[in-house]
Formats: structure tokens, C-alpha cells, sequence
């Protein structure tokens, strides 16, 4: 009993608390609720960000690098930002 008890406060599960709360925004704003913002480009602006930012959090804590070689973690921070900003991008300059 102490194990999972130890378990239930690990931040691993305060992470997947974490994105369940952003799954439940990101269908708030996607399925046209109009409960956070008016506008459908910055409800799919707002779908992407949040989408790359649980990439970033499942890579962190789910794949464990955060408790990889600095290099590694970093190149893969950048690259969630790099391919957000190009997704984002392309979205709003289409």
C-alpha cells in the first residue's frame, strides 16, 4: 500500500494529471465551443501550441529524458520549438 501511495505523488503522475487537463482544453477549443476564444485561427493556434507542449512533457518525463545527457534534452527542446514554430507558421501564413 505504501508503494502506490508513493506512486500516486510522483510527478510522473502530477504530469499526467497535467495532460489530461491539456486534452480536455485542447477539445474545448476544438470543438467549437466558443468557451475560450471566438475565433476558430486562434482556437487551432491555441490546439497546436498545446499539443506541442504535451510533446515536450511526454518527452521529459515519459521517455525519461530528462534524465538524459543534457545535449540530448536540449536538441529535442529544440526541436519541439522549431517544429511548432514552422507548424504555427505555415498555419498562419496559409
Amino acid at each position: 500500500m505504501r508503494y502506490a501511495v508513493r506512486r500516486a505523488r510522483s510527478p510522473v503522475t502530477y504530469v499526467w494529471g497535467l495532460l489530461i487537463a491539456a486534452t480536455t482544453v485542447s477539445w474545448m477549443l476544438g470543438a467549437h465551443h466558443d468557451i475560450l476564444v471566438d475565433s476558430r485561427r486562434a482556437a487551432t493556434v491555441g490546439v497546436l501550441l498545446i499539443a506541442f507542449a504535451k510533446v515536450h512533457f511526454v518527452g521529459m518525463h515519459f521517455m525519461e529524458l530528462r534524465h538524459a545527457p543534457r545535449a540530448l534534452a536540449w536538441t529535442f527542446n529544440a526541436w519541439v520549438v522549431a517544429v511548432c514554430g514552422i507548424v504555427v507558421g505555415l498555419y498562419l501564413a496559409g
